[in-house]
């Protein structure tokens, strides 16, 4: 029986409480964990549940911070412009091969005709990529910016954000819907038969709603008998998987379809348009011409070759993805998707746009990003003030191999350092002279032209170390 009064003599050096005493305080031991206390920023540890190292994305799939797993793929995902090659060079005039179903062959035969460009062409693409990369361009959205720029208030720039967010949606109605249709085809899928059956009845309703354009209908359908006909399904059968994900994406997709209505997004203008420092330049607009000036820059938009482009290619990654290509193409398409989703992610505080074309019988797949605030606002040589611009170009050029070119613009000045393979290394001098001569034939000033061989391939987080500045803010990955 344990001595519970200390009754007896303690045996020396055997005493709990003494040793306890003379244990030394170290408040920097990180084998000393800490309890868990969210309200508090508290010292490193020895815990393991948070990925606090690899700041630069390095490592295993991090759980702690969207941000770092953002830099972390933007570091793993293959090069675009080398996807792009293991999906068209070698396959012009034999497309049908190299494991290619006649579905998917047509699809890549009519990419390979529009990647045949001439100067006015490939500047009409170009043009094209820069006018839909953004859905907030024209005089509208500049009064906008500006007005955001230079609100004193708070409320200002909530309600100028609560506007964008509105005609986000709006100008998002199509794939909004589409989603809809698709995740509840998918929950019928996941359901026993029993309930499958009347939620494809209720998505036949939703399909007919949107095909006459009744938004209001569609709604009230959706919250009123789709919703809670789904949620009740994940209540009965404690069904956590499948159906409850999707249930989840549905609301999201309901919430931005009721957010994207006309009357939202007119309630949202009113609300702009009662501010001073608005009301004259927005009080003559009324509505009609709102809503005229908007879907006609979406139809604008939706006619250009970038986006015909982006369309095909879309097409092809589908049916490749649905088993019409071989697993080597359907790998390609794969990289080719994920880079081009990290390179639009939220994240990325550069223009990012794609360039691939077919010049002089050559195959030239390239990439281009541009940061428009490259540096701050400098003293320019003549007198004003000049904002520096940087651009990276990644050219894979067919025979010859891959160039990186980094271009800093501010005002007429311009540097260019230039990465060439060493098929091409012994021409630098020549291809030095040739930047030049191009430069001052459009009133532009070299003020360094270096070209040298290639050692690796140059990193965007090298060429604008301004995408680590996301590590500044709290991202919690949940």
């Amino acid at each position: 029986m344990p001595d519970l009064l200390g009754a007896t003599n303690p045996v020396p050096g055997y005493d709990k409480s003494t040793v306890n005493r003379n244990i030394p305080v170290s408040p920097e031991n990180t084998q000393i964990q800490n309890v868990p206390d969210p309200s508090k920023v508290v010292r490193a540890d020895g815990r393991t549940e948070q990925q606090d190292s690899n700041l630069q994305g390095d490592g295993h799939i991090r759980y702690d911070s969207n941000f770092q797993t953002f830099l972390q793929r933007l570091r793993d995902t293959p090069s675009l412009a080398e996807s792009l090659a293991r999906i068209f060079s070698g396959r012009e005039g034999v497309v049908v091969s190299s494991g290619l179903s006649a579905g998917i062959a047509e699809e890549m035969g009519r990419l390979l005709e529009m990647l045949r460009m001439d100067e006015t062409q490939l500047l009409d693409f170009l043009s094209g990529q820069f006018k839909t990369g953004t859905r907030f361009g024209g005089a509208l959205f500049a009064l906008l910016r500006s007005a955001y720029d230079r609100a004193s208030s708070d409320g200002v720039r909530t309600d100028i954000l609560q506007f964008l967010k509105a005609y986000v949606d709006f100008d998002s109605t199509s794939h909004i819907e589409g989603n809809l249709l698709r995740d509840l085809a998918s929950m019928a899928d996941a359901m026993p038969s029993s309930w499958a059956e009347k939620l494809r009845d209720l998505t036949a309703q939703l399909q007919n709603g949107i095909a006459a354009g009744n938004r209001p209908g569609n709604l009230q359908l959706l919250q009123r008998e789709i919703f809670p006909y789904m949620s009740a399904y994940v209540e009965r059968t404690h069904d956590m998987g499948t159906p409850r994900a999707l249930l989840t994406m549905l609301a999201l997709n309901v919430a931005r379809y009721e957010n994207g209505s006309e009357e939202k997004l007119l309630e949202g203008f009113h609300q702009l348009s009662g501010y001073g420092t608005l009301k004259g330049q927005l009080g003559g607009i009324d509505d009609q011409s709102l809503l005229l000036l908007l879907k006609n820059r979406a139809n604008s938009d939706s006619s250009s070759h970038a986006i015909q482009f982006s369309n095909q290619l879309a097409s092809a990654a589908a049916k490749a993805f649905r088993g019409e290509g071989s697993a080597e193409v359907q790998q390609a398409f794969q990289n080719l998707i994920a880079a081009m989703l990290v390179n639009e992610s939220v994240y990325m505080p550069i223009n990012h746009y794609l360039l691939p074309l077919e010049w002089d019988g050559r195959m030239l797949f390239s990439e281009l990003w541009v940061d428009p605030n490259a540096e701050e606002e400098q003293q320019s040589r003549g007198g004003g003030r000049s904002r520096a611009m940087r651009f990276l170009f990644k050219m894979d050029v067919q025979s010859l191999g891959l160039f990186d070119v980094i271009l800093t613009a501010q005002g007429t000045d311009v540097d260019v350092q230039i990465a060439c393979p060493d098929t091409v290394s012994s021409f630098s001098k020549q291809i030095g002279d040739a930047v030049s001569q191009i430069l001052a034939r459009n009133e532009l000033r070299p003020t360094r032209v270096a070209v040298r061989r290639m050692d690796r391939p140059v990193t965007l987080t090298e060429v604008f170390p301004k995408i680590f500045e996301g590590k500044n803010s709290v991202n919690v990955k949940i």
